[in-house]
């Protein structure tokens, strides 16, 4: 078991702000959400990852539930192993698309689909339903995820 030190208030209210209030693989929305979302160490400190601000971000209970300390998936379409999406230093709207139901992500490059593959962003039922009803209620896809002309 590695030693856990307290992340500093400070910076994780920075990395809060930083991402947006959303998780950085599925952009769940803080607001939508019934949980708190969670600190993700990009690279799992179980990998030699740190508590560094650098490496840290949002996910919601479900994406840091399936990444656990995965930092590479197979590509389905390539059969390649590819790193995870890093929410940190990689544009989401380069890697992911939202379907037209808005409730299913498209991978638009190796790192998105082995995201979205590892993270089982399109077929965990709770977060598939979750994202049924934002869409009823009008709440998602977040506006910034949207192409320019359907904002």
């Amino acid at each position: 078991m590695i030693p856990r030190k307290s992340i500093p208030p400070a910076v994780l209210e920075r990395v809060r702000q930083a991402a947006g209030f959303r998780c950085g693989y599925c952009h769940t929305q803080q607001k939508y959400l019934g949980a708190r979302l969670e600190i993700d160490h990009i690279k799992p400190l179980a990998k030699g990852g740190t508590d560094d601000e650098s490496n840290l971000w949002l996910a919601c209970p479900i994406c840091n539930g399936h990444k656990s300390d995965k930092t590479t998936a197979i590509d389905p379409e390539t059969g390649q192993s590819e790193a995870l999406f890093n929410p940190r230093t990689q544009v989401w709207t380069d890697h992911f698309m939202w379907d037209t139901d808005y409730v299913h992500l498209l991978g638009l490059t190796s790192t998105g689909r082995v995201t979205i593959a590892a993270l089982h962003l399109n077929d965990d039922p709770d977060a598939l339903i979750a994202r049924m009803n934002w869409v009823s209620a009008g709440w998602h896809p977040p506006k910034e995820d949207l192409p320019p002309d359907t904002a």
